[in-house]
């Protein structure tokens, strides 16, 4: 399984993730290592459907215009959005709790072979299960 982060994740972020789940056959890259930094929601996302294997981790709030909506809805893959809590946290604070979650997030990724959305609290309970929303 391949893990995309969006822009409005650090890099950083996607390196170490990348680094701690690659000995189980998985790879984390951030939007801005795989497309240019200028590159449209809309392209990017076709590219990673076309490719296949791919879940989108993102901060957003996916309030822009019905283009891009329509096109997350339509992707095919996982999608897992961080719940509005996450933006108040310290980058430190977001990436100890995305690593409490990460288990869940890739099991939540294959067990959800077509695409979805998800919801991902910032209190990781023991079950870490994700509320189903739409895009």
């Amino acid at each position: 399984m391949k893990f995309l982060l969006d822009n409005n994740l650090p890099p950083a972020l996607a390196r170490a993730l990348n680094e701690l789940t690659k000995a189980e056959g998985h790879s984390v890259l951030s939007l801005r290592d795989k497309f240019p930094q200028s590159t449209a929601d809309v392209a990017w996302i076709s590219v990673l459907r076309e490719e296949g294997g791919w879940s989108v981790i993102s901060q957003d709030k996916f309030t822009k215009g019905d283009i891009e909506k329509r096109a997350f809805r339509e992707c095919g893959l996982p999608v897992f959005c961080l719940a509005k809590h996450w933006g108040n946290e310290s980058y430190w604070n977001k990436a100890h709790n995305l690593v409490r979650w990460w288990p869940s997030i890739m099991s939540q990724a294959h067990l959800n072979g077509g695409g979805a959305a998800f919801r991902v609290p910032w209190k990781c309970p023991a079950h870490g299960k994700f509320d189903q929303i739409k895009i």
